[in-house]
């Protein structure tokens, strides 16, 4: 009887795969993105957001949503909305503590358009055709070798 109790404990331990943090902050997002489509009816301004993650703090007391892009009127209609979003949190989930939440630009975002950016600035090679330099390795020469050279008998 010992071992199916430390099966059964054992088992149940791996089928949740990853940290508590990380599942609550999986299920705030859907909570938060469900309830900002909600409200999207109310306030027209909170039509173009979209939330890319949430960072929970362990103990639950805060938690800071990761938003695409957010403007002025953006940062105003989730300030208004914030103490709803966190009620919605309290409704739908059974947690001890429902975090204060915090709404920013996901750093992310503004990286990786920085770095769309710089690659539009970039010359582009790819549009010289493969037959203007020959003598380069890699080029036209030595992928028509290869691709030739493959079918004899």
């Amino acid at each position: 009887m010992t071992n199916r109790r430390s099966k059964k404990a054992h088992s149940h331990r791996s089928t949740r795969g990853y940290a508590r943090t990380a599942r609550v902050n999986e299920v705030l997002r859907e909570v938060l993105a469900e309830q900002l489509e909600r409200m999207e009816v109310q306030d027209e301004r909170l039509g173009m957001l979209t939330i890319t993650g949430v960072q929970c703090e362990p103990d639950l007391r805060h938690a800071t949503v990761l938003m695409s892009s957010m403007g002025e009127s953006q940062i105003e209609a989730l300030g208004a909305m914030r103490v709803s979003l966190q009620a919605a949190i309290s409704r739908e989930l059974r947690l001890r503590r429902t975090p204060q939440l915090r709404f920013t630009a996901d750093p992310a975002v503004a990286a990786g358009q920085r770095i769309e950016e710089i690659l539009a600035r970039i010359p582009h090679s790819a549009d010289v055709e493969p037959e203007e330099h020959p003598g380069e390795p890699g080029v036209a020469g030595g992928a028509a070798e290869v691709t030739s050279g493959g079918g004899g008998d």
